[in-house]
């Protein structure tokens, strides 16, 4: 249905904003809600409307993770009644620099979807790694000026913050005096040095996974965002906080691979909240109103004069969404996406030659038969890492992995130019043949992989670096790879072609033993050095607590 023609439609209104539900017809005219006309304040709920409510936001999340450019985020988004996000671009920044984030932007407005993209504050993250791009002080105050730029995106340098950086502190400013607000990340951040954050002017943080954290920092006065992606899962350790701070919390996905998004979004950490007893109102403004206050967007609210931005609902429970709405356009029913496909003309930074398999191995001078290395400890539904310490056999020379005891070689290769492999140790993978491997790997988005011999991870490595990006996966037999040709991160694909082409690759890599629920997503932040404890980079291990790189 036209935005511009007049149209009227009746249903269950939820106020969230006054705590009460009515009988209504909204009337909508060139986009916008012109009247509410409710029926007499004690009418009873008709079980035979659906429910209206404003559509849901995610309040933070990293489009590129979803391996679909903005215009196919889209598609599957409306599906699920999310009528906006609050999208960093920064993994495209750290490859392609600001004609990444402008390409996101140009990108979102060809379809009937509210983006509102920040401005990437750590591009690159730490100097610890390569990244494709640096995105400076003035980059950010020129993007910062952009309509479109809603807000300075996670300051993940907590210790620049600090211990204060001066070109850190001249990113927050630049928010600030133009009114944006800086979005935070500080995981596991506590006591003085969370004050001293704070009081910077960071407003946000997504990155807790406790709720004693997560209630320091509220009570600080900032706003916590529960997050449920294809990784990091922090739902049930947070959503009683929305009990007793219902004005600030909000929900979001962070990073949400594409058979995940085809499923299900903010609809269902709603559902989850209404059997967790959480109080249905409370529920709604940390799904839809706090996200449009906090960050200013234009994203109507059922208000008068109000953008008509809402969906329709079969009920307040399930939360199955009937109709999307978007500026008074039908963009969604019944399980049906009316936003089209659009052209995409990928963008890309890659520039690295194929390996073999002794670029894997990893050397020690030594005589000993045996050598004390820090393994990486991935866990399930988390973005932090914890430490194990392992004797591993050496064998000429060649530090040598431990399959059947669970602990794999892991590897990052430089993806802007040829550069010696980085190599380390990881457990709770599982794999008990094969490899995969992945240029999503944030934040610089260099190749990273896991597999159980050079030789394995050598074939996954060379199928990415031959598209140029993608994900891959070897069973030891036969090698399949889903290409990524814009900016090594996403495709420029149908969405459902793309969820499906990762859904048989996600299952080949379960093949190989692991139990993970999302193996590459877990894969992706196994290189992102500002979550502790251990990561790796194209540099070398890396300690997250201490900062610093860790040599053998």
């Amino acid at each position: 249905m036209s935005r511009f023609s007049e149209q009227k439609v009746t249903g269950n209104l939820v106020n969230i904003l006054e705590e009460r539900i009515v009988p209504a017809t909204l009337h909508i005219r060139d986009g916008k809600i012109e009247k509410i006309e409710e029926e007499a304040i004690n009418t009873p709920i008709n079980p035979q409307l659906p429910f209206i409510t404003p559509g849901f936001v995610d309040a933070h999340v990293h489009i590129e993770s979803s391996l679909l450019v903005p215009s196919e985020f889209a598609r599957m988004a409306v599906l699920h009644g999310t009528v906006a996000t609050v999208s960093d671009p920064h993994e495209i920044a750290n490859v392609c620099g600001v004609g990444g984030v402008r390409f996101m932007i140009e990108n979102g407005k060809k379809v009937p979807f509210k983006f509102n993209f920040g401005a990437p504050s750590c591009v690159p993250a730490t100097t610890f790694e390569t990244a494709g791009a640096e995105v400076t002080v003035t980059d950010v105050k020129e993007l910062l000026a952009l309509d479109e730029i809603r807000y300075l995106s996670e300051m993940m340098n907590f210790p620049g913050v600090i211990y204060n950086d001066s070109q850190v502190h001249e990113k927050i400013k630049a928010a600030h005096a133009v009114g944006k607000p800086v979005d935070g990340h500080a995981p596991g951040l506590r006591g003085d040095d969370l004050k001293t954050y704070f009081s910077a002017g960071i407003s946000t943080d997504h990155e807790c996974f406790t709720y004693e954290e997560a209630k320091e920092k509220l009570e600080l006065g900032m706003k916590v965002l529960i997050r449920e992606g294809s990784a990091a899962k922090n739902f049930n350790a947070l959503i009683d906080l929305l009990n007793d701070y219902p004005d600030d919390i909000m929900f979001c996905s962070d990073d949400k691979h594409p058979d995940s998004l085809e499923i299900s979004h903010i609809n269902a950490l709603c559902a989850r909240a209404v059997e967790k007893g959480i109080p249905l109102f409370h529920i709604l403004k940390a799904a839809c109103i706090n996200p449009v206050q906090h960050y200013q967007l234009p994203v109507g609210l059922l208000k008068e004069g109000d953008a008509a931005d809402f969906i329709l609902l079969e009920d307040l429970s399930s939360f199955k969404v009937i109709s999307t709405y978007i500026d008074g356009e039908l963009v969604a029913e019944n399980g049906k996406s009316f936003i089209e496909s659009v052209p995409v003309q990928p963008l890309n930074q890659f520039d690295c030659s194929e390996k073999i398999p002794s670029d894997f191995e990893l050397k020690i001078n030594t005589n000993a038969t045996t050598h004390t290395i820090p393994v990486i400890e991935a866990l399930e539904g988390q973005l932090i890492t914890l430490r194990q310490d392992h004797e591993l056999p050496i064998i000429n020379g060649v530090v040598t992995s431990i399959t059947e005891k669970d602990i794999l070689k892991i590897v990052v290769v430089n993806r802007y130019f040829n550069a010696r492999v980085a190599h380390g140790f990881i457990t709770n993978f599982g794999f008990k043949k094969g490899a995969i491997a992945s240029s999503v790997a944030h934040d610089s988005h260099n190749i990273v992989a896991v597999g159980t011999s050079d030789e394995a991870i050598c074939e996954a490595v060379n199928a990415v670096i031959r598209e140029k990006g993608g994900l891959s996966c070897f069973d030891g037999n036969s090698t399949e790879v889903l290409g990524l040709p814009v900016a090594g991160l996403m495709s420029a694909k149908d969405a459902y072609e793309v969820s499906s082409a990762y859904t048989r690759l996600d299952q080949m890599a379960k093949s190989l033993g692991t139990n993970l629920a999302a193996p590459f997503m877990t894969l992706s932040f196994m290189a992102l050095l500002v979550i502790p404890k251990l990561k790796l980079s194209d540099k070398g291990l890396f300690d997250g607590e201490k900062f610093q790189l860790i040599s053998y």
